[in-house]
């Protein structure tokens, strides 16, 4: 008899921009799923709502063959460079 080991689960990870807005909302933006956006009071609750935001974007993509090709026209992986304070 053959014994399986613990079944792993492969998770995907995302990139996700967060930024603060004038009203001190966390915003979260996953530039790979393109629509993929939502906003909070706290980080935690960001946190958990992008992660749903992200999760309702792959149902779509399984399922809706226009939204893939969108993903695929327009989404882009960033590249954290920094922030720079610029005087003028």
């Amino acid at each position: 008899m053959m014994q399986k080991g613990p079944q792993k689960s492969f998770r995907k990870q995302f990139k996700a921009v967060i930024e603060r807005d004038e009203d001190g909302y966390f915003v979260a933006s996953v530039p790979v799923l393109p629509g993929c956006h939502t906003q909070a009071k706290t980080l935690p609750e960001l946190t958990r709502r992008i992660q749903d935001a992200i999760q309702l974007c792959l149902n779509v993509s399984r399922t809706n063959p226009q939204y893939r090709k969108r993903t695929k026209r327009f989404a882009y992986e960033p590249s954290f460079v920094g922030m720079e304070v610029v005087s003028v």
